[in-house]
Order: C-alpha cells, then structure tokens, then sequence
C-alpha cells in the first residue's frame, strides 16, 4: 500500500532542527481561553512577562487584561520590547524587576527550561497574583525524566487541556489552519504546588475570536521571507 502514513501518530509529531528558532505561533483565541477558563487571576497580576514572543500573537491578548506586558524574544522579529534569550540567568533591559506572571508558548525542545527558568524569575516576584503558564503539546505531561525534575518537585496547580483542537502552525496563525496536535495549558498559579487540577478548556473558537486576529495573505510572505523561507 502506497501513500503518505497520515495517522494522528505521526501528524502530531513536531520535530524541529536543533538550530530552529521552533517558529510556531498561537492563535490569539487560545491565550484568551487560559484567561477565561483556566487563570483569569493573571488579569491581577501588576505585570506579565512574554519571552518567546514572536510575532506578538500571544502578546497582544495579554494586554487585553489591561496589564503591562513585556514582549522578548531570543530572535528580532520586530515590535519586542527586547532582544533576549529567556535561559540567561538576568532580567532583560526595559524589565525592572521579576513580573508577576511568565506566559509563553515555548521552543518545545527547550520547553522544560523554560518552565525551571520561569518558575524561578515569578519565585522572586511580589505580587498579590504570580504564576507561570506554559503552552504545550499534551504529550508533555509524559515522561520519567521529567517527572523526577519538574512535576515531582514542583507540580502544576493545573494543566488545562484543549477539548477543539488549536491550529498551531508554522510561522504566523492562519484562519484556516488545522491540527492533529492536542495542546494544554500547564499552569503554575500563585506559588502553589499541587494537588494537580485537570481542566477540559470547552470548544470556544467562535467566542473568542475576534477580527484582526490573522494576519494578511501578503504578511505571511513576508514573515516567510525573514524566517529563510520557511513554508507556511
């Protein structure tokens, strides 16, 4: 039998090069269900670090809370507040002190450094609201090593798990993407340490998308040309 293997076993795969910038940009409606359904304490917070920012896709639903993000990112893709590499043990210029909340759809393959480092800058925060909120592939919450380094010792108060799927694709969102991917939120709110909730995020695509959330057919061209080309 000929033809491409095109099982969900396969197609939820995400393998990226070790040199990739692991471009994969959320749709601004699944950082506004972690806001409404998962952690809309992070509207308390007095500031909100994003450090894999990109194209400020989950960035500007942030801001919609009223607070002050903070948008990095280790690549200049244009309208950061700073040209940072998030692993560095110091805060990037422009950011004063720890803010509140860490929130980020992270490189995957430097995921659980990410969550180390994340959980460390909001340890040293004061505000009344401080927390950290990773968005990942499901699958993340798998594995021995992991578990013995991260879970084990600091377990999530949540992992919020996406019941439709979110079309996360490379380079900038697309209106008419698809996923066989399952995503969750895995979020560590207020400093607390489990017991782990396990929370089913409800099909809300269509209440919380809003116009201007994907870009033009020309932009994504454009973020193509200045990703080397990649296809989109």
């Amino acid at each position: 039998m000929s033809g491409q293997n095109q099982s969900t076993a396969v197609m939820a795969r995400r393998v990226e090069a070790a040199d990739s910038l692991d471009y994969f940009a959320t749709p601004p409606w699944g950082t506004r269900a972690l806001l409404r359904h998962v952690a809309p304490e992070i509207a308390d917070a007095s500031a909100i670090w994003e450090p894999a920012a990109g194209g400020g896709w989950m960035a500007r639903p942030l801001a919609e809370t009223g607070r002050p993000v903070f948008a990095s990112d280790v690549h200049d893709y244009g309208g950061l507040d700073a040209v940072h590499d998030f692993l560095m043990p110091f805060l990037p210029p422009g950011l004063a002190a720890a803010p509140d909340w860490v929130v980020t759809n992270p490189p995957f393959r430097l995921a659980e450094q990410f969550a180390h480092r994340a959980l460390a800058v909001t340890d040293g925060a004061a505000g009344r609201s401080r927390g950290v909120a990773l968005l990942l592939r499901t699958a993340w919450a798998e594995g021995i090593g992991r578990y013995q380094t991260l879970f084990q010792p600091r377990p999530p108060s949540a992992v919020a798990i996406f019941t439709e799927r979110l079309p996360i694709v490379k380079g900038q969102p697309r209106a008419d993407a698809s996923s066989a991917t399952s995503y969750a939120w895995f979020v560590w709110s207020g400093g607390r340490q489990g017991p782990t909730r396990t929370v089913w995020i409800p099909p809300c695509r269509k209440d919380l998308e809003q116009p201007g959330d994907y870009p033009a057919a020309v932009a994504d061209l454009a973020t193509a040309a200045d990703l080397g080309g990649l296809a989109l």
